[in-house]
């Protein structure tokens, strides 16, 4: 059936369909012997994977085999990268280039996180089976919101390679600053807001849902807490032309630290949502 989140046997009924705009969220079929299966579009790319490895009593933290414990030790890296760099203690300990090296490093392993979280939900199977495409790398799934969302998410963390990349120049003006730095972490910010609202939406099948029993609900929480960090820091580093001076860098280092704290938290709940039934 277009549109559906997995491709049901003609035997199984639909009993239940929700969406959030043209995008189906959640299913439920009633199959021949009277019994339900649900499906959800976060659950069905990030759990149910480890009983696969035999993993899942085994070793709870420790799945290296497993697509979905690196995209979390990618973003819990990069996110204590983001957590450290605006941290007092380290600041007055270290050169500034350093801090500015923390970032840019960070910001690599927030883009290799994203594009492998962006590969996890291209090769999530419409299969009810729970097969697989582990071969595919690239794919145009715009009926998806996972897919935007996904999509979306690396292209915000491009522009965060782009800007802490210029930020290590110390060379630069104001202007230079503005458009080569502030610029394209405001729009990395706005990606994260964009993407992070949408996998709001997908877990909540709507525009609010309270499930803090959930924990895909706790980590889309979390990142869009701190998404809404990451953007309040981005308007307060506003470099002012005139003076070249950041807006308010206490602002600034709040919102980033708190935002990396967020991240660091929902990134964190992804390694044991990976063995949730």
């Amino acid at each position: 059936m277009a549109g559906s989140l997995v491709r049901a046997p003609e035997d199984w009924l639909l009993e239940e369909r929700r969406k959030v705009g043209p995008f189906v969220t959640r299913e439920r079929y009633r199959l021949p012997d009277g019994s339900h299966r649900t499906w959800s579009s976060r659950r069905r790319r990030k759990v149910g994977r480890a009983e696969e490895h035999g993993e899942r009593l085994a070793h709870p933290w420790w799945r290296p085999r497993l697509l979905g414990w690196w995209i979390a030790a990618l973003f819990m890296v990069g996110s204590a990268c983001f957590a450290l760099g605006p941290f007092p203690p380290y600041t007055d300990a270290v050169a500034s280039s350093t801090v500015a090296i923390t970032y840019f490093v960070g910001s690599l392993f927030f883009t290799s996180a994203g594009y492998l979280q962006y590969v996890q939900t291209i090769r999530a199977g419409e299969a009810t089976d729970g097969s697989t495409d582990p071969h595919r790398w690239f794919a145009w799934q715009p009926h998806r919101i996972d897919w935007w969302a996904a999509s979306i998410q690396s292209i915000g963390t491009l522009l965060f390679n782009r800007s802490t990349f210029h930020a290590m120049d110390v060379s630069l003006d104001a202007r230079q600053q503005e458009r080569l730095v502030w610029a394209p972490d405001m729009f990395g910010s706005i990606a994260f807001i964009v993407a992070s609202g949408l996998a709001w939406l997908e877990v909540c099948d709507g525009w609010w849902a309270w499930r803090p029993n959930d924990r895909g609900w706790r980590v889309a929480a979390l990142n869009l807490l701190g998404s809404i960090a990451f953007l309040v820091s981005a308007f307060a580093a506003f470099i002012r032309p005139a003076t070249g001076e950041v807006a308010s860098l206490p602002i600034s280092n709040l919102g980033t630290f708190v935002g990396a704290v967020c991240f660091f938290l929902g990134a964190a709940l992804l390694i044991p949502e990976l063995g949730d039934r």
